[in-house]
């Protein structure tokens, strides 16, 4: 029995994991501390035609987006 109770723990993380990403409010909680998909837009642009390398940030802004976007 224990084995089986590990198991579905293994399954709910993940599953808990991408619920909490994605009932993310973007305007209430996310701009607020600066993690909005359109600061990132900005900061990402270099002037020059070409994108800049994106930081950590930036790929976590793009992953919650994406996730909020497939779960909509």
């Amino acid at each position: 029995m224990a084995l089986f109770f590990g198991f579905l723990d293994v399954l709910y993380v993940p599953l808990l994991l991408v619920n909490a990403i994605a009932i993310l409010n973007e305007e209430r909680f996310l701009a607020r501390i600066g993690w909005s998909a359109s600061q990132t837009a900005q900061q990402t642009y270099n002037g020059y035609d070409q994108v800049a390398e994106e930081s950590i940030k930036a790929r976590l802004i793009n992953l919650i987006a994406a996730v909020r976007t497939l779960l909509r």
